[in-house]
């Protein structure tokens, strides 16, 4: 395979989408809505409705329309950028398949399922010189900015210790670690790095120092076998407890259904056509209307990581499914002050000499929550075409050097919940 010499870009910038699914079409809309940055030009889907969806809803050309990244491939470049939004387990061929074609590459997260792979990414990129970026999405919040920008002024002095919690909630556990895509490691990754590598990336950014050792302790705890209530069904459909359950896929979808405001993520998993007889079959024959209790999962449901990064800095994360689904919330305890955090919007400054305390709204600017991951994914996709176009590197706050730090300490933190040991990284 030859590699296409790359030319400067001029606006708009041409994107392949690869997978269509959830993450794809979040990708694919934002090209639409940064004005004169981003236009979707192919699309590689193996579903036939979701590919058909992109393409029309796009405009895309019959012959860049593909059934699989492997055909987009073989076609040789076809757009300036390429989305990389498959399965995890089919990045890091995706990534080997378009970096010698000269196509720029914006990868969503989890980057691979091993650490392995993931350096062999890295190698990859480093090796044709992509600009490249990873989804860490929550880097790109006007929220993350001001936090950051808070700790690096030394408003609160020399950071000592961070708390950090993720509420995955309760039914975002069910619907996509019980039922879903990423219930079972083995078609997936393991949970800490299916959902939470976004935590620790984003402690990695706002300490700004190396981490060097990792503990870790948690399980799947609840949703098994021997949870479940004495009369269930196996399908929700067929329960005579369902209106009594908080985990019922039948009260759920159909409630969700029924409201015209919510037939996106996640209803559109399960059933993209929005119609109960579609719904109804799905749920009675597909994954997502099996019982909590009798399914093939395997990930943890509630986790806790302890880190320890480069100069004693200490910091605690917990990942549980039993809350609601909401914002991260975070304490920063600094030498001369404290940082809190609530629903990743509100920051509150304690300054210890003065004894006040500061409040600010991120919301009040109108873009911190604007969109997906309180503005996250707004924020990369223009960060990364700005940075194409302009040939301003240092927009993309996700690239390799950063991404391999925190997937490695995410790996680390795993294997230390296996072994019951605290893992050096250095």
């Amino acid at each position: 395979m030859k590699a296409t010499k790359r030319k400067s870009p001029r606006a708009p910038l041409t994107f392949l989408i690869v997978g269509a699914g959830g993450r794809g079409f979040v990708y694919a809309d934002l090209a639409k809505k940064i004005p004169g940055k981003a236009k979707v030009v192919a699309v590689a889907e193996p579903r036939d409705f979701h590919r058909e969806k992109m393409a029309r809803e796009h405009g895309i050309a019959p012959e860049l329309v593909f059934r699989t990244w492997q055909e987009a491939a073989a076609a040789g470049r076809v757009a300036d950028c390429v989305a990389i939004c498959t399965q995890d387990a089919d990045h890091e061929a995706c990534v080997k398949a378009f970096a010698p074609l000269g196509y720029h590459i914006l990868l969503e997260k989890p980057m691979a399922p091993t650490a392995a792979a993931c350096r062999r990414i890295v190698a990859e990129v480093r090796r044709h010189g992509n600009v490249f970026a990873v989804c860490h999405v929550l880097r790109y919040t006007a929220y993350s900015r001001i936090v950051k920008k808070l700790v690096d002024s030394g408003r609160i002095g020399d950071i000592v210790t961070v708390e950090h919690l993720e509420p995955v909630g309760y039914w975002h556990q069910a619907h996509s670690f019980v039922r879903g895509n990423w219930r079972n490691e083995k078609e997936s990754s393991f949970m800490l790095l299916a959902k939470a590598c976004h935590d620790v990336d984003w402690l990695s950014f706002v300490i700004g120092r190396p981490c060097r050792r990792v503990s870790s302790f948690g399980s799947l705890s609840f949703f098994k076998r021997k949870n479940q209530p004495a009369g269930a069904a196996d399908r929700c459909l067929d329960c005579r407890l369902s209106r009594k359950c908080p985990w019922s896929a039948k009260e759920f979808y159909f409630k969700r259904l029924a409201d015209p405001k919510q037939h996106g993520w996640p209803l559109d998993v399960v059933d993209p056509t929005f119609t109960r007889k579609n719904l109804a079959k799905a749920l009675r024959e597909g994954p997502y209307g099996r019982c909590v209790f009798a399914c093939d999962n395997d990930v943890v449901d509630h986790q806790v990581v302890n880190f320890e990064y480069e100069g004693g800095v200490t910091a605690s994360f917990t990942m549980t499914a039993f809350a609601p689904m909401g914002g991260r919330r975070t304490r920063i305890f600094g030498t001369k002050g404290t940082i809190e955090t609530d629903d990743s919007s509100t920051i509150r400054i304690c300054d210890f000499l003065t004894g006040k305390t500061e409040t600010i709204d991120t919301n009040a600017s109108g873009s911190s929550m604007a969109g997906g991951h309180g503005g996250g994914d707004n924020g990369i996709m223009d960060a990364f075409c700005t940075a194409i176009l302009e040939n301003r590197p240092g927009l993309i706050v996700s690239g390799v050097d950063d991404t391999i730090e925190s997937h490695l300490t995410v790996f680390a933190a795993e294997r230390s919940r296996r072994s019951g040991r605290t893992v050096s990284l250095r």
